[in-house]
């Protein structure tokens, strides 16, 4: 006998469905009565368990049609310095990238400037297509020192983190990041890698990164406005 009443138990079951694509974004999910039938418990269990998904933004009901699951809308804490994956994982989601690119680039004014290079430098560019539950989410465009990036180009970064491979395998203490917010609209490029329209919203992130007070990772975070958001506690003093 479980502790756990059973309405959180197969919250918690409908939940990993949503989760791993069993139930994949604006599926029809089964009815009320299918599942007191699979489940072994009263409507009102059921209720219970679809309540909670329901308030959490999981699901979402139509009258006389049924409930259906939502496109994923993931957020990220500002208040923590955290890499796409780390925080996602810890929520539940299942996240992987593609890699698009990965090549030594002569970098404009602002990339040197942020990157303190001398203008017309070299640097090493990453572009990453990052997925949440399999479905596009976001075009990572990020910029290292030369030395740095070619390192990283080495390593398994559709499965890593950068920022799991800049502390665990160099030993680079991560200290903070300076952090701009905008809101854009998708151009040609960005909207095939995220299959939404041309013109669509766009949140645009730039943010440095820095390794004790050098910095040492720039990036364009571009993510997809219906899908993604932001979220920052901010305490009165």
């Amino acid at each position: 006998m479980s502790a756990v009443p059973m309405y959180s138990q197969i919250r918690e079951i409908i939940r990993h469905r949503i989760l791993d694509g069993t139930y994949p974004s604006h599926a029809l999910m089964p009815s009320e009565s299918q599942m007191t039938v699979a489940f072994g418990v009263s409507r009102i269990t059921i209720r219970q368990a679809l309540n909670d998904l329901q308030k959490e933004g999981m699901i979402f009901k139509v009258p006389g049609k049924g409930t259906f699951v939502s496109k994923p809308k993931a957020f990220q804490n500002l208040s923590n310095l955290r890499g796409f994956g780390e925080a996602m994982t810890s929520l539940g989601y299942e996240t992987f990238s593609q890699v698009l690119s990965q090549r030594p680039v002569r970098v404009d004014e602002l990339v040197a400037r942020r990157l303190r290079l001398e203008q017309g430098s070299m640097a090493f560019q990453i572009q990453r297509l990052r997925y949440l539950n399999r479905e596009p989410i976001s075009v990572d465009v990020s910029y290292f020192p030369l030395d740095l990036g070619q390192r990283l180009a080495q390593e398994d970064l559709q499965a890593r983190d950068v920022f799991a491979i800049l502390e665990n395998d160099y030993e680079l203490n991560l200290t903070h990041a300076d952090v701009q917010i905008d809101a854009i609209t998708v151009d040609e490029w960005l909207a095939g890698h995220l299959r939404i329209a041309e013109g669509a919203p766009l949140l645009r992130i730039e943010r440095l990164t820095y390794a004790n007070e050098q910095p040492i990772d720039f990036e364009y975070l571009y993510y997809r406005g219906d899908a993604f958001q932001y979220r920052l506690r901010i305490e009165r003093k």
